[in-house]
């Protein structure tokens, strides 16, 4: 398991974490994410991460409840990434019979250390095979979509993420900003996880 808080900037170069935009993306899927990885590297730059977004085509995406992202680049333009977050959202039904964005995900496994999902972007994962004879979760209404695409997959039901070491998939929305502080808890160590969700004033306390 690539627990790697040790693990630096090399050679001067400012590590990457991408956050992938596209049609219909849950909104929260990917701006919480986001939110925790640009407070983290913006107040920390020492830790030599940076994060950025980025689309197919680089074009701004409309999300699933409207809201305009605009990405940073296109999927040709991004820099290499170090860690690779897929949203959810009701785009990924059609990433599910798109070869070419299939093809895309199986070509960033050996380039990219650590891949994350978020809600149904495991859907698409398991479309891409790269949850093979792996423990995952998803949005708890994709649990069996996502087994029936790959019946080899162990779903795990009621986890808020569930890392298994080079692959990481978290459960349905918000459950992705916990996701990602559990990255900068593996990319900084935990103190700096702490730092950060305090700094984002995260601390569930639904009233209802």
């Amino acid at each position: 398991m690539r627990h790697n808080h040790e693990q630096q900037a090399t050679n001067g170069r400012r590590q990457l974490i991408g956050i992938y935009l596209f049609e219909l993306v849950e909104e929260i899927d990917a701006i919480g994410p986001w939110e925790v990885f640009a407070w983290w590297t913006r107040a920390y730059p020492e830790d030599g991460w940076e994060a950025t977004t980025f689309s197919r085509d680089g074009k701004p995406v409309t999300g699933d409840n409207t809201l305009v992202i605009h990405p940073h680049h296109n999927i040709e333009s991004v820099p290499a990434l170090d860690v690779l977050v897929h949203p959810g959202g009701d785009g990924h039904v059609a990433m599910l019979a798109d070869e070419t964005h299939l093809n895309w995900l199986r070509e960033q496994k050996p380039r990219v250390p650590l891949m994350t999902s978020v809600c149904t972007g495991s859907v698409v994962f398991a479309a891409a095979g790269l949850l093979r004879g792996r423990p995952a979760t998803s949005h708890r209404s994709s649990l069996d979509q996502m087994k029936s695409i790959d019946p080899t997959i162990e779903p795990r039901p009621g986890a808020r993420f569930v890392d298994d070491g080079d692959v990481i998939t978290a459960s349905g929305l918000s459950a992705g900003i916990d996701m990602a502080l559990h990255v900068v808890g593996r990319l900084a160590g935990p103190d700096r996880a702490r730092q950060v969700r305090e700094g984002i004033n995260y601390a569930p306390d639904p009233p209802h």
